[in-house]
């Protein structure tokens, strides 16, 4: 059967041939003459159910893969141009020179019954729209500023940054490597970025006149928003969207921040948005600068200033404190921190009452400790 057609893809002047890829109910167009086989995949990860690994080790038995023990492994098998594992975590790793063909015509279609590899394009073309990122860093520790950064990416970005390394900044350990990306980032061709930092003295203003650190965030996103999209004429083609963290129960908080050019843009927010590359590229921006500065402040008071607000956050703020007086406080810490009472030694202030959610029920809300 001749499972090849030539048809127009709607919207698009260019020839699209009709591919059937062997997966249940799976079928995509492929630009004509193309084919994602040539790129080299010589390693790949999967996660797989007990029921797809049963499959899956049932297959490496029937088609001659010869056994071998791996640690943590449920079961390996190796071919002349691959070797498959899979841990008892569920986490399955392909190796070899044949891992692509492996992928696209064992694992997916057999085991996974889903298309990815080298489709993402066809399956999830917004995956690759031209868009903003916007990420934010300092926001839970007591020393430091607000970092927040934005990124504007696009379809030639992305591919670029497949195997860079590029993810959420919280899942990165290294201050080294942080800067690493950091300066990949914005020395990407097309790539745009702004970064916003607020210090805490400004910060610390802010919050006397908003009472509210999501007031705070909710500026910084739409500044940042609004100096990229002053920049538009360098993204080609222009984003559609922006992306960032839903940090506040009403979506609304950052719309209404928003300045002329950012209610151009398509806003969207969502829960764990940095799972979307131009958020983790922002989010790493925006760590790199806190990182950055909070070294600054370290040099500028000849004090460690540690990350977070630990015990050991509050020992270097009484250190700090006997050392330059309380009036030092405000310069390099977030005084709406419930840190701040132990390290000045005053009465904390009873706990926030929980805020109504917007249907008037009570709502465990953390209070805006930042702890």
């Amino acid at each position: 059967m001749n499972t090849d057609a030539e048809e127009k893809r709607p919207g698009n002047s260019a020839s699209y041939r009709l591919g059937l890829y062997l997966c249940p109910s799976v079928v995509f167009l492929l630009p004509a003459g193309r084919s994602f086989t040539d790129k080299t995949v010589t390693s790949h990860t999967a996660t797989v159910t007990p029921e797809q690994a049963a499959r899956l080790e049932k297959i490496l038995r029937e088609r001659g893969y010869v056994p071998r023990e791996v640690p943590y492994a449920r079961f390996s098998g190796v071919k002349p141009d691959h070797n498959v594992t899979c841990y008892q975590s569920g986490k399955v790793v392909i190796q070899g020179k044949g891992t692509r063909e492996f992928v696209e015509f064992v694992l997916e279609p057999e085991v996974l019954q889903t298309a990815a590899l080298g489709y993402e394009e066809v399956l999830t073309p917004e995956l690759f729209d031209p868009r903003l990122g916007v990420d934010e860093s300092g926001k839970g520790d007591f020393f430091g500023p607000l970092c927040v950064a934005g990124v504007y990416v696009n379809a030639e970005i992305i591919r670029e940054w497949k195997s860079s390394g590029i993810r959420d900044s919280k899942n990165i350990g290294s201050d080294r490597q942080i800067a690493t990306l950091a300066e990949l980032i914005r020395e990407t061709p097309g790539c745009v970025v702004s970064v916003v930092p607020i210090g805490c003295e400004a910060y610390n203003r802010m919050h006397r006149t908003s009472g509210s650190v999501n007031s705070i965030l909710a500026w910084g996103h739409a500044r940042v928003i609004e100096n990229l999209m002053l920049q538009k004429d360098r993204m080609i083609p222009p984003p559609i969207r922006a992306i960032s963290d839903q940090f506040a129960r009403d979506t609304k908080t950052v719309a209404r921040a928003l300045m002329e050019q950012g209610r151009q843009i398509e806003l969207v927010q969502r829960h764990k948005a940095e799972s979307d590359v131009a958020v983790a590229a922002a989010s790493i921006l925006a760590r790199h600068e806190f990182v950055t500065r909070l070294k600054a402040l370290e040099k500028e008071m000849g004090h460690a200033l540690p990350r977070g607000a630990s015990a050991a956050v509050e020992t270097a703020g009484r250190e700090l404190v006997a050392a330059r007086g309380p009036e030092v406080l405000p310069r390099v810490a977030k005084m709406h921190f419930r840190t701040r009472y132990r390290v000045l030694g005053e009465p904390e202030p009873p706990p926030n009452p929980w805020k109504p959610s917007g249907s008037g029920k009570s709502s465990k809300a953390k209070p805006e400790s930042g702890e």
